[in-house]
């Protein structure tokens, strides 16, 4: 009898690990917080797994847009909104309005009906500057984006490729509807005097600026607040003339084989478990409640972003700024 009831359960469990399913998600989310999501998730969805598949933004977008003919990824999760509205023009999302929706911000989520994505949180965009540095070179502290185009700070700035990253790319949108898009070229054909390096990754010019490689890095103004948290010698500034901001971002991709759990990991996206992962990262979540003060100071300083307008001109703005700046 023993033997029998021995058999019964170890076929049992041969069953549930052989019924698993497995998520393929491709996320441009740090590869330091991916392990905190998977491990909540599955935690609360055991009969689900997620196999990550992670690079910036843009090189997301285009592997996305690469595999339109045969999909590689169920779910798409952390990856710029400007992206996802860039992909369901290409008809790559399937449409889905997940549990708590209601909960998420009206700003960080499609308020279409039915709705295509939703938000996650949102980075927003601030200075890194190195206080040892700047001390270094005697330099002042920059209060607006103009100030960045003086001589003094040659060679002493990082800033993320728009080729590359969101974060790049929302910087670049932003200027451009701040100020118009012939004095926001203009702008960035001064600021590119004094570049040292166009990044790969967004948070990489914030770490340069931690390290002492430059004086000053334009990164997510959330990520320098973790590293002053571990005690990096940077202060913040958020120039007083706006910031550009992007918002994670999460959808099901179209044609996935595996709609029923990639809709759970959706519904996730607006629980507190998600909204408590996300303020560690930017301060600024989907979930109104759950802002930081630091998150609420950016929040402020946000501009009103267009991010159809962003989607639909990514392709033009891309190609101009590495023709003017990367490939010249």
């Amino acid at each position: 009898m023993k033997i029998k009831l021995l058999t019964v359960f170890l076929s049992v469990m041969s069953f549930s690990v052989l019924a698993k399913t497995e998520l393929t998600v491709y996320t441009s989310i740090e590869n330091d917080r991916l392990s905190d999501y998977k491990s909540a998730f599955e935690k609360q969805y055991p009969d689900i797994g997620i196999n990550w598949v992670r690079d910036s933004t843009g090189v997301i977008t285009a592997k996305l847009l690469a595999e339109k003919d045969a999909p590689k990824a169920d779910v798409i999760f952390g990856v710029g909104a400007s992206s996802l509205l860039l992909l369901k023009e290409h008809d790559l999302l399937t449409s889905y309005k997940p549990q708590g929706y209601e909960l998420l911000s009206e700003k960080m989520r499609d308020n279409n009906t039915p709705p295509y994505w939703v938000g996650m949180d949102a980075w927003a965009t601030g200075l890194c500057i190195n206080k040892f540095v700047m001390k270094k070179h005697n330099l002042p502290y920059p209060k607006t984006w103009q100030d960045l185009t003086k001589p003094v700070y040659k060679g002493l700035i990082a800033t993320p490729n728009p080729a590359s990253s969101g974060s790049g790319f929302m910087n670049v949108t932003a200027w451009i509807q701040m100020w118009g898009e012939q004095r926001a070229w203009e702008y960035m054909d001064a600021l590119n005097n004094n570049i040292k390096l166009y990044t790969h990754s967004g948070t990489k010019p914030c770490s340069m600026a931690a390290q002492g490689e430059v004086a000053i890095g334009i990164a997510s103004s959330s990520f320098a607040h973790g590293l002053i948290k571990r005690r990096a010698p940077i202060d913040v500034v958020l120039p007083e003339d706006g910031i550009g901001w992007e918002m994670e971002a999460a959808a099901i991709v179209k044609g996935t084989k595996h709609k029923q759990a990639a809709e759970r990991l959706l519904d996730w996206v607006s629980s507190d478990e998600v909204a408590k992962l996300g303020v560690k990262f930017s301060g600024i979540t989907a979930r109104e409640e759950f802002m930081t003060i630091e998150g609420k100071a950016s929040y402020q300083k946000m501009i009103n972003n267009d991010l159809v307008w962003a989607a639909q001109n990514r392709a033009v703005l891309i190609q101009k700024w590495r023709d003017k700046y990367e490939l010249n």
